[in-house]
């Protein structure tokens, strides 16, 4: 179902914005980047380095634990509140509800081959990893900017700023124990600043300062492992 700019100017529920759902573009911004360097990564890996190979796995892992949280959560909250909220953007919520499903698709082929590539660090191994990154990156790039264009300009009507603080809390706890730093680190990475205006935005001084201290340090060690340094 091809996408259609929807709800067009005077569509919009009326009113005031209800909240600030640009949350929704900083995330995308790391699916974007991260997904899209991940195939680069394998074929970084030398056949038969495990050890580089498990520091790659286990990023693709945690990807796609995100990637899974943050499309739940849609799921599970926002199409909805949209249908009652915002009747209008039927047809978008229907075809992102489409586009979820063909990602978990490819998700999942991923989750299901990454575990004999991280034992083996084959290249035959490689390839089921490789063609479900392809799906993944394919799917990205047609379903992220459809949510931004017709998908959060709507949210932003009728989401309250309790609900865009669920949704952002979903993510935080989707994040696998002892790989906060690295986690954000990426989201830094992907911001167009590289993440000043992130940390000013969403962390108190504590967690800036302790960024700069201790997780700066160890997601540069992150970065260096999955680039095989």
């Amino acid at each position: 179902m091809p996408a259609t700019p929807l709800p067009p100017s005077g569509d919009l529920p009326p009113g005031p914005k209800t909240c600030d759902a640009g949350g929704m573009i900083e995330i995308h911004r790391l699916f974007r980047r991260t997904f899209g360097e991940s195939p680069g990564l394998v074929r970084g890996v030398a056949p038969g380095d495990t050890a580089h190979g498990a520091a790659v796995a286990t990023q693709l892992e945690a990807l796609s634990i995100a990637l899974h949280a943050h499309h739940e959560g849609e799921d599970e909250r926002l199409w909805t509140a949209l249908d009652e909220r915002a009747p209008s953007c039927a047809t978008h919520v229907a075809r992102m509800k489409e586009q979820h499903a063909e990602m978990l698709v490819h998700l999942t082929a991923l989750d299901r081959a990454l575990p004999a590539w991280r034992a083996s660090a084959s290249e035959a191994d490689a390839a089921p990893v490789l063609a479900a990154l392809d799906g993944v990156n394919a799917a990205l790039a047609v379903h992220l900017p459809d949510e931004e264009a017709n998908i959060v300009p709507v949210m932003e009507r009728t989401i309250t700023e309790e609900e865009v603080e669920w949704f952002a809390e979903h993510g935080r706890k989707s994040v696998p124990k002892g790989q906060t730093w690295q986690q954000l680190g990426e989201i830094l990475a992907s911001q167009p600043d590289g993440g000043d205006a992130w940390l000013r935005t969403h962390m108190p001084a504590p967690g800036r300062l302790a960024w700069r201290l201790i997780g700066r340090r160890r997601y540069a060690r992150h970065r260096a492992a999955l680039e095989g340094r």
